[in-house]
């Protein structure tokens, strides 16, 4: 009884449902009884009898109710089951009513007592019908249905529980004002209050006449090539399209307005975002001319998207893609905020080009993005990485200093730590220029380390989606191979965040978690996608030149665990060395030669001494032991 009276003071629609039922148990029996069978009744009942037989219902009802918990049952999901509950206490009330009257007076009243249960009980199932749905507010004024216009594909059982779901939480994020099926017999047809207008066939022209914004397509037991031609057709009339699990999870029952949704890199990271300090960084940028290298790229754009919530007063975009830089340009201005904009088409190999775009703007604060990264490529076309991020690098910090920029971060990955392949390498040698430069420039130069960026250009995640797109498969270069991830948002927002904590010559680290797999963030992408892995099968093609099973962000002797200045942001302590003028003297040695420049660059990126290892070649007259025999980190990692 304790339980009870906790149960209602909590609940205050069960409690009135409680003195609902027992109101109505008791006035039917006593008014069947006095009214009704008054005349026909085999002995003469007084007003005691009759109260006492009313007692009697009552008092097993409630003992009959509350062992079936009928009135702790949330009846905004209750179903055939919960009303079989309240079936069966009302029949076990009567039956002990039929016994009282059977042990007291010698005779039954059998159809008495069913025509009162029967009438109590279409009273009750009224009650739960007024409240289930609402009845009383129709009465009411409403005011006009908010939420993106939303129509469904499939009339069958997972899309009216989006309907009835939707209509349930009365959520003001999607107004559904129609529906699609494949069945033209139930055009016309509405399910729950939501007309079908028509079949699959009137996709487009339903989605213009309806002004739809979102499409939710929901019939997961189609087959998987028509699954696809609608997800494209939808994608076409370009709506916002999600696709609700396979049929497999909606056996469950678990179907949900939560599941219904795109896939969000979020959802992949398996982590909380980074945030900024926002206020040290306006202290810095607000009112800064700040120059952006590659601006047009992946992490470039986002940095100047972060960025000129700051207010800098005017922002330098350079970038050699005409296209890349017209795009965000354009993206910038329709913000309508103050800071100036400067696209500049210029290369960062480009030293003339560099000197004329730094002495017309005068940058105070520069981000240094550009940079060729996709590992394979640059693996067959050594020559090209050394140019863009070698020699583009000590262009840019050469200048900045030149020109007294305050601030100089430059963008690296943690394909620099051991790297197994050229593109890694020239990053590590592009860390050493800047790392040089800051011991002896006013201007204070940082490098920002991280790891694989969710979304950006050549990373995995585009390249999933649109094989599920085709319908598979997702190709996976090994089972075991680990990458550590973060967001495009994530990565610029460090990027900023370091040029205001450094003091000159660091390199910042982002703390990312665990590391993941990339067979799982490929099945992980399947499903949310609202595939299965049996129809988009995961096809392993074997790891390709230069890449390792895992990457670090720091090397064993790099990493200071003392040295965490900022949540979730570290500093390394990179290897020593004197001068990068020998690097860059022993990579001009080996230039024409594709094979040995690889080696060249693999060995300076990995020795542990490099000055003593650069002395011995040149005193070797260049000889010296190929990166790939040398004990450097290969493929596995190890």
């Amino acid at each position: 009884m304790a339980t009870l009276v906790n149960v209602y003071r909590r609940n205050r629609r069960n409690l009135l449902f409680f003195c609902v039922d027992i109101a109505i148990v008791s006035i039917v029996l006593y008014m069947t009884f006095d009214i009704l069978f008054s005349k026909v009744m085999p002995y003469t009942a007084t007003t005691y009898d009759l109260l006492l037989m009313v007692s009697i219902k009552m008092i097993s009802f409630m003992l009959v109710g509350a062992l079936l918990k009928i009135h702790r049952i949330d009846w905004r999901y209750a179903s055939i089951h919960e009303m079989k509950q309240v079936t069966i206490a009302l029949i076990s009330s009567d039956l002990i009513l039929f016994a009282y009257n059977q042990f007291q007076f010698g005779r039954g009243l059998g159809v008495m007592i069913a025509v009162q249960g029967l009438l109590a009980f279409n009273l009750i199932l009224f009650t739960r019908f007024l409240a289930r749905h609402h009845v009383l507010y129709t009465f009411k004024p409403h005011a006009a249905p908010q939420g993106r216009k939303t129509l469904i594909i499939g009339a069958g059982n997972s899309g009216q529980l989006i309907v009835r779901e939707l209509k349930e939480y009365r959520t003001n994020v999607l107004h559904v004002v129609g529906i699609l099926d494949d069945d033209p017999m139930l055009a016309s047809l509405y399910v729950h209050g939501v007309p079908i207008l028509g079949t699959t066939e009137d996709l487009e022209r339903i989605i213009e006449e309806q002004g739809i914004e979102v499409v939710i397509f929901s019939i997961p037991s189609l087959a998987h090539a028509r699954r696809i031609e609608l997800l494209k057709r939808i994608e076409k009339t370009g709506v916002e399209s999600h696709a609700l699990p396979m049929l497999s999870e909606l056996a469950t029952g678990n179907v949900s307005i939560n599941e219904i949704r795109e896939v969000k890199i979020e959802d992949l990271l398996g982590r909380e975002p980074v945030q900024l300090d926002i206020s040290g960084i306006s202290k810095h940028v607000e009112g800064a001319t700040v120059l952006v290298t590659g601006a047009g790229g992946s992490i470039g754009s986002e940095l100047c998207r972060q960025l000129i919530k700051f207010k800098p007063a005017e922002m330098i975009l350079l970038g050699h893609g005409e296209n890349s830089i017209y795009l965000i340009e354009k993206e910038l201005n329709g913000l309508g905020l103050e800071t100036k904009l400067h696209p500049v088409i210029g290369d960062v190999q480009d030293l003339e080009r560099l000197e004329h775009v730094f002495q017309t703007y005068r940058p105070e604060i520069v981000y240094h993005a550009a940079a060729h990264k996709h590992v394979p490529l640059m693996q067959d076309n050594p020559l090209e990485a050394v140019k863009n991020n070698i020699y583009g690098t000590k262009n840019m910090v050469d200048v900045a200093s030149k020109y007294r920029v305050d601030r100089f971060v430059m963008v690296s990955t943690d394909k620099a730590v051991n790297p197994t392949n050229v593109m890694g390498s020239t990053k590590r040698i592009a860390e050493m220029i800047v790392q040089e430069k800051a011991r002896s420039s006013d201007t204070i130069f940082a490098v920002v380390r991280f790891g694989n960026v969710l979304g950006s250009r050549g990373s995995v995640v585009p390249l999933f989606k649109e094989q599920i797109a085709q319908g598979g498969p997702v190709t996976v270069t090994d089972s075991e191979m680990t990458r550590y991830f973060m967001t495009i948002p994530e990565a610029s927002r460090l990027v900023i965040q370091a040029s205001v904590l450094s003091r000159g010559g660091e390199i910042f680290v982002l703390d990312m978690g665990e590391p993941v797999k990339i067979i799982d963030l490929a099945k992980k992408m399947i499903e949310l996608s609202g595939f299965t892995i049996e129809q988009i099968p995961i096809e392993v093609t074997g790891i390709r030149p230069g890449e390792k099973l895992y990457e670090e962000l720091l090397a064993t002797n790099e990493l200071d665990p003392d040295a965490n200045i900022f949540p979730k942001i570290f500093v390394g302590c990179t290897r020593p060395f004197t001068s990068v003028a020998p690097i860059l003297r022993l990579i001009e040695h080996f230039r024409p030669n594709g094979p040995a420049l690889t080696d060249a660059l693999l060995f300076v990126a990995n020795s542990d001494d490099i000055d003593r290892d650069l002395q011995r070649i040149f005193a070797s007259g260049f000889e010296f032991i190929p990166a790939r025999q040398v004990h450097i980190r290969v493929a596995d990692g190890n």
